[in-house]
């Protein structure tokens, strides 16, 4: 029966961060065509879709998946591998409950949950997502137990899989639908139900690669009964699940309440609604980037200093705690900021039917958000990791409730209308994300020193920022003469240069300054290569 290697804390890391660039790199080729594709309102229907299945995605997956591999990490240090691959066989279980009871709401509700959503045009997607509940539930056992294992590669592949079925399938399907003269929010059914495809050839891979890599049990290790199991799986997944659904939940209730508010407040049409939500939504694809990253390394972070405070390794727990807040700082920042200063070039060539000066100042704003969201994502995997669950519940509710009030009342200022969904974004995520930096620092049974982490980077970013915004006016200047009549190639020109310049000057910064260590970069594959050739000490 064939094996797979161990991969180390970094570098499990850095295979789901390729697998989720390639991911986001596909998502961006099919989600980029298709909001032009359907257009501004076609877009709001697809995204209140997904934010319905997102949101029942969570709350079904969410924590299991976390627990999963924080048990079989324990097992495996252990050295109990029939009790890991037991613990699997109760998750799957659960994880096909849950699956089908997501599709019944899904598939039997989608009119209700679309009249939630004060849009019921968004019905026909929801209803063609319904069977991916049920597949991603599965999916999230098998991922869980790779991860478990800290062995990567499956979740990566199946994930490029996944995206590339959608890529082929949803453009197809959306053009077609349009072609023979279906309504757009028919065709965003339509490209939905490729997401759907997507998820049933993940899982057959998923499958035969658990069949491929299964390993040897050891005999005569006497194993936990499945209920007590499954008490324990449902006590770590229970406070996980309300934590990680906190987001999806308050992205929900937010797009309900900026819907019904442009709506009720503002007196928009139905269709005005969904074109000013479309552009919004548009933003939100270039606002996760940044947020897509730091899903790789939560999920190396919390089965490896599992593992760690399992053995009771102080000193390896304290490595990968503050390596993983310094990388989270060197990739957050840059990218945060780099969306910042080039949000309405940005906006405006990825998106040429939409509203430019629209987007371009939403994605001003998610990009700072952005920065937050992952400092919030890295702290909650770290006191996961160490047990207290409870605590982002607590940080995501009071982020959550300021962002609640804030939308309530800033959409239905007519001087700030849907602007003020982004920044309620904004406060919501500084906020939560300050709460959990101060409750880590508490936790912690070492020194963090935050100063030491964020400053630097946060200065090469700034610089970076600036010098991107201004590279790119200086390159507008003399090769847009208009940017209401700017080329695509011309406005990828000017942007490309911009970026190219800031990645150098970001590069140069990072080296100047210090702001990696040979430590950090000792824990990937070949570190200690990459750090005297980078002469780093």
């Amino acid at each position: 029966m064939a094996t797979e290697k161990k991969q180390s804390f970094l570098g499990g890391a850095a295979v789901l961060a390729f697998g989720i660039v390639a991911v986001k790199i596909i998502g961006a080729v099919f989600k980029i065509p298709l909001r032009n594709i359907l257009g501004e309102g076609g877009s709001a229907d697809f995204s209140n879709a997904y934010n319905i299945y997102a949101t029942l995605l969570t709350i079904s997956t969410a924590g299991l998946p976390v627990a999963l591999s924080k048990l079989v990490s324990e097992s495996y240090a252990l050295g109990r591998t029939r009790q890991a691959h037991r613990t699997f066989r109760v998750s799957l279980s659960v994880f096909l409950v849950l699956g089908v009871a997501s599709f019944a709401l899904m598939w039997w509700g989608s009119d209700l949950l679309a009249g939630f959503l004060n849009n019921p045009r968004a019905a026909y997607g929801i209803r063609a997502l319904a069977p991916a509940v049920v597949c991603v539930g599965c999916l999230s056992a098998f991922r869980g137990y790779a991860q478990g294992r800290q062995y990567m590669t499956p979740t990566a592949v199946s994930q490029i899989i996944e995206a590339l079925c959608k890529l082929v399938l949803g453009l197809a399907l959306s053009m077609w639908l349009l072609r023979i003269g279906q309504p757009d929010y028919i065709a965003a059914a339509g490209a939905i139900a490729g997401v759907t495809a997507g998820t049933i050839l993940s899982l057959v891979y998923m499958a035969i690669d658990y069949l491929r890599h299964r390993p040897a049990l050891r005999r005569g290790e006497s194993c936990a009964p499945d209920r007590a199991i499954l008490r324990r799986l449902l006590a770590l997944a229970i406070p996980i699940t309300l934590s990680s659904s906190m987001v999806s939940l308050i992205t929900l209730i937010d797009t309900k309440l900026v819907q019904g508010r442009l709506q009720d407040a503002l007196g928009y049409t139905l269709d005005q609604m969904r074109a000013a939500y479309g552009n919004y939504s548009a933003c939100m694809d270039l606002y996760n980037l940044p947020s897509s990253l730091m899903v790789a390394l939560t999920a190396s972070v919390i089965p490896a200093v599992s593992a760690a405070v399992t053995q009771r390794d102080r000193r390896q727990s304290a490595r990968i705690v503050r390596s993983s807040l310094r990388v989270t700082a060197l990739l957050a920042f840059p990218m945060g900021l780099g969306l910042w200063a080039l949000s309405d070039p940005l906006f405006r060539l990825f998106y040429r039917s939409y509203n430019a000066e629209l987007g371009g100042s939403l994605l001003a704003v998610l990009g700072i958000a952005s920065i937050f969201v992952c400092l919030m994502l890295i702290t909650n995997s770290i006191l996961q990791a160490y047990g207290r669950v409870s605590v982002p519940i607590v940080t995501m509710l009071i982020g959550g409730g300021v962002k609640i009030v804030l939308n309530y009342n800033l959409v239905a200022l007519p001087s700030v209308n849907i602007h003020g969904a982004p920044i309620g974004t904004l406060v919501c995520f500084a906020l939560t994300a300050l709460l959990n930096l101060i409750a880590v620092a508490r936790i912690a049974p070492f020194r963090l020193n935050y100063p030491g982490y964020f400053l630097r980077p946060l200065f090469a970013s700034l610089v970076m920022a600036f010098a991107a915004r201004g590279v790119y006016a200086l390159a507008a200047h003399f090769l847009i003469p208009s940017v209401e009549e700017a080329g695509r190639l011309t406005l990828l020109l000017c942007v490309g240069i911009a970026i190219g310049v800031a990645v150098v000057i970001y590069g140069v910064l990072v080296l100047a300054l210090h702001c990696i260590r040979r430590s950090d970069l000792e824990l990937l594959p070949k570190g200690d290569k990459l750090a005297r050739l980078l002469h780093i000490s």
